[in-house]
């Protein structure tokens, strides 16, 4: 097996409905938090995590996204006559960031289908799937843990993290054997009752898959709403190859939830080079 995950797949196809109107005009995922849309940070998470290959699952509508990975030779030319050289080399790191490959969803058949879109690049080596409504702020480290223990054990590999269990009905919930961080997992329930669940442990929005999940995915059942679903085609890989699970003890943001991405946006806003101390400020002058 390879030494290292180099490929991500990171879908991209969905209508955003939760933001709308907004997300009539533009895709949810080009929502600025801060100064940067939030497929930057999913990309940017690939990248520090190992990733050089990005494998972007786009429909209609998302031209824009690729608009933002592309270069802007009208605009870099401009910056560079303005002399604006520190603007000019952050746009230009944007478009050099990976190598990004776009696969067309037509229709959003779910998380599963948007997934398997991705199998003839892919190919037959491990890879990870982020979900670009979910930020995770830590430098790629619990992703590039997720694609270790793929490569230690074989197997694919899912991020979870504990919630409060009076959300657990919010979530997909994994039932464990095992001790300790990293662990085997034993199916997935979705959003169960608190009486009905096996753990309070969530799925987040991080995986690292081996090629073999592609083989469920093909035999899947789509679900009543035509949708393919990745946690049916995980349950049967669970069931005949095994698959891992680890905890995740950091904070992440589900910025396609109104409330998730404002949460977001204070959390960026403080931490922004620029703008972090003046913001902070204006916070405690505010809730003192």
């Amino acid at each position: 097996m390879n030494k290292r995950v180099r490929k991500a797949v990171i879908p991209a196809a969905g209508f955003g409905t939760r933001f709308l109107p907004a997300t009539k005009s533009m895709p949810k995922e080009m929502i600025p938090i801060i100064d940067k849309p939030a497929i930057h940070y999913a990309v940017a998470e690939a990248v520090k995590a190992g990733a050089e290959q990005i494998i972007l699952i786009t429909g209609r509508g998302k031209g824009t996204i690729e608009d933002y990975f592309d270069h802007s030779y009208e605009l870099e030319h401009t910056l560079e006559l303005k002399g604006k050289t520190e603007l000019l080399a952050e746009l230009r790191a944007i478009s050099d960031m990976a190598e990004i490959v776009y696969v067309r969803q037509k229709k959003p058949l779910g998380l599963g289908h948007a997934v398997l879109k991705a199998k003839e690049i892919v190919g037959d080596e491990p890879f990870m799937v982020i979900l670009p409504d979910v930020l995770v702020d830590d430098d790629g480290e619990s992703t590039k843990k997720l694609a270790q223990t793929c490569l230690e054990t074989g197997k694919s590999v899912i991020g979870v993290q504990a919630v409060d269990w009076d959300k657990v009905s919010s979530y997909g919930i994994v039932s464990k054997e095992g001790d300790g961080e990293v662990f085997d997992i034993k199916g997935v329930v979705e959003k169960p009752k608190r009486e009905d669940a096996p753990s309070n442990l969530s799925i987040y929005g991080r995986y690292v898959l081996t090629s073999g999940i592609f083989d469920y995915l093909e035999k899947t059942v789509p679900s009543a709403n035509g949708e393919i679903q990745l946690t049916d085609a995980l349950e049967a890989q669970m069931r005949e190859e095994g698959v891992k699970g680890v905890i995740y003890n950091g904070r992440y943001f589900d910025t396609g939830d109104k409330m998730g991405f404002l949460q977001a946006t204070v959390h960026m806003g403080l931490q922004h080079e620029e703008l972090g101390s003046d913001f902070d400020d204006f916070l405690r002058r505010i809730f003192p």
